[in-house]
């Protein structure tokens, strides 16, 4: 009976180490961070310069015209300069508004004609800095499914505008495609408004540089031969070929200065 009892215990002991390791120990699992469309812009502006983008002072040229922007504070300085024969036209956009210059001369304009400059400058120097500026306050983002091109994995963020502080363009609706791995936006499309209704197009970044700690690309720029095509979509036409190629978007001469507080 004693031999018996030894035996018992040793079975219940050896059982109860068995439950112990397999069903008592709860099963550790790797939790995985999701990643909400802010913390996706947050890491993709760091990594492309990050706070510097707010003390900067850099300049380049643009289809054989001059820009240059200043930041600090919260305050910007917007210029495009054109020079033609021996005038110079300043386009100066800034925290206080558009206005134009010919040499130092203040030049009058009509409101439609004045809104239709200060979307041009902003643009050049909005697609120049990217993704900076996309966590204003009057820009939306939505989060939609990842996708693959070119065998890399990427996020995809939509963007899109409030009226108010959204600019004159503030209709236009943009969508990023940025790296799983290295937070970089390497694509973009967007839609916009035009006389024939809407247009759109591809972009897809190439010669990428850091210049003084900031981030730049150059862009083959697309356009779809086939308009149905959803601007959501465009990532798996541009894989498809179902878009042609319009013109090369290149910055020159890139300058950059960092400014100290």
């Amino acid at each position: 009976m004693k031999n018996y009892l030894i035996v018992l215990f040793v079975f219940m002991l050896f059982s109860c180490k068995n439950e112990t390791s397999n069903d008592i120990i709860p099963q550790i699992e790797t939790v995985k961070t999701v990643l909400t469309a802010d913390d996706i812009i947050d890491k993709s502006i760091e990594i492309s310069g990050g706070e510097n983008f707010e003390k900067s002072s850099l300049k380049f040229e643009f289809r054989d015209i001059y820009y240059q922007a200043l930041r600090k504070n919260h305050e910007f300085l917007l210029v495009r300069i054109t020079v033609k024969d021996n005038d110079s036209i300043f386009d100066m956009l800034s925290n206080v508004g558009f206005e134009r210059y010919n040499n130092k001369a203040f030049v009058k304009l009509e409101d439609s004609i004045a809104q239709n400059y200060e979307a041009s400058v902003n643009s050049v120097h909005y697609f120049s800095v990217l993704p900076y500026g996309l966590n204003a306050k009057a820009v939306n983002k939505t989060l939609l499914k990842n996708e693959q091109i070119k065998g890399k994995d990427y996020y995809k963020i939509k963007v899109t505008f409030n009226k108010e502080g959204g600019g004159e363009d503030y209709e236009d609706v943009f969508v990023y495609w940025i790296g799983v791995e290295d937070f970089k936006v390497d694509y973009l499309a967007y839609s916009y408004n035009e006389d024939k209704g809407i247009g759109m197009r591809f972009r897809e970044a190439y010669n990428e540089r850091y210049v003084n700690s900031l981030r730049f690309v150059d862009y083959n720029n697309y356009k779809p031969e086939d308009t149905s095509i959803p601007l959501e979509n465009l990532g798996n036409a541009f894989e498809n070929n179902q878009l042609k190629l319009l013109s090369k978007i290149e910055l020159k001469n890139v300058e950059v200065k960092l400014i100290n507080d």
